[in-house]
């Protein structure tokens, strides 16, 4: 046998991320069959029909959501047991879906309605911050057929993880949104996205009372927290549209794609990371391994036209980074605290540049 001086022995232990829906639907209502409090997977309508009862609220609302283009991936079903719509919300909270709907359920001055809601936005808003890594949401409600009083959003209805829908429809505006924003990534942005529904047009003066009326070069657009549903005219043909992509937040993450890109992007650095948590030392050499990790995350969605830039800084790494004879005792002080504790600080700047929204041109003849 020949003298081998060299050894190698390979291994291959790849890891591959585990990967997050972005546009699986909760749809919430009542029905006459089916299992109540329960996530049912229904992926066509003929399956909602069938388990929840083809005239029901829940099977109709489930329907309006997948004939949506390019529609949700998949929709879980939850029928409620009489009034209790605690315990089907508390249904909800372990399903793997980024947008919840109440069937047929809308936002006006009743009380009972405006709990309802208000239900709905404290569960997107709780399971969000406080729920496992993965199950941030976000809910979408209609308001009244005809409504265009835009103060029924108040206190804590207005929030980010909340999406209104103004509309002149008998059907579910809210699940037929839903499934339009279901059917796209992240970062796209909702506005003048086709909606598969029937509807009435809004006047321009009704629109102006949902949006608020918008200046012409200098004045931004303004919104108040609720999109609506048109028809433009520069558009060929007759179809339905979302008039804008907000929130229901206009004085914070004011728009849809901007909270789902956050969600999306943390989740794909977190699973990216978690094999690093108890293996990776803090050290020079396994602070900049971590960094290699996160770019591999990052470097792809500035390729795809995600985001634009990033920056990532670890302030621990800066300062074992420099000659340990320079040290202030801070200095030497915190990297023994980081390694003492095990907790090591990571700043990640991103630079997310949204689409365009509004066009103000100048048109001169001379």
């Amino acid at each position: 046998m020949a003298v081998r001086y060299i050894r190698v022995r390979p291994i291959t232990d790849m890891f591959t991320p585990v990967d997050r829906p972005t546009g699986n639907i909760a749809i919430v209502g009542t029905a006459t069959a089916g299992d109540t409090n329960t996530g049912i997977q229904v992926t066509t309508p003929t399956d909602a029909a069938t388990i929840f009862g083809a005239a029901s609220d829940l099977a109709k609302s489930i329907n309006l959501a997948y004939q949506q283009t390019p529609g949700p991936p998949l929709v879980y079903g939850v029928r409620i047991n009489g009034n209790d719509l605690a315990s089907a919300l508390t249904a909800v909270e372990q399903l793997e879906a980024q947008f919840v709907v109440l069937a047929n359920q809308q936002l006006d001055s009743q009380a009972a309605n405006s709990s309802a809601i208000t239900a709905l936005r404290n569960h997107v808003v709780g399971v969000s911050n406080t729920g496992g890594d993965g199950k941030e949401r976000m809910g979408v409600a209609m308001l009244a057929k005809n409504a265009t009083d835009t103060s029924i959003v108040t206190g804590d209805l207005v929030h980010e993880r909340m999406v209104y829908v103004a509309h002149k429809s008998d059907q579910d505006a809210a699940a037929a949104v839903a499934g339009t924003i279901a059917g796209y990534d992240p970062h796209i942005s909702m506005l003048l996205k086709p909606v598969a529904i029937t509807t009435g047009a809004f006047t321009s003066a009704e629109i102006n009372t949902i949006n608020g009326v918008e200046g012409n070069f200098d004045t931004p657009p303004q919104g108040q927290g609720v999109n609506w549903l048109v028809d433009p005219d520069l558009i060929p043909g007759r179809g339905t549209y979302l008039g804008e992509g907000y929130t229901g937040d206009p004085g914070g993450k004011k728009f849809i794609d901007i909270v789902r890109t956050v969600d999306d992007v943390s989740f794909r650095l977190k699973a990216r990371l978690i094999k690093s948590i108890g293996n990776v030392r803090i050290s020079r050499s396994g602070l900049r391994a971590l960094t290699v990790q996160m770019e591999a995350v990052l470097d792809p969605l500035v390729q795809d036209g995600v985001i634009e830039s990033y920056e990532i800084t670890i302030p621990v790494l800066l300062l074992l980074d420099k000659d340990p004879t320079s040290l202030t005792d801070a200095q030497a002080q915190a990297i023994k605290d980081a390694q003492d504790t095990r907790i090591v600080q990571v700043l990640v700047a991103v630079d997310y540049a949204g689409a365009i929204h509004r066009l103000a041109i100048s048109l001169k003849f001379e």
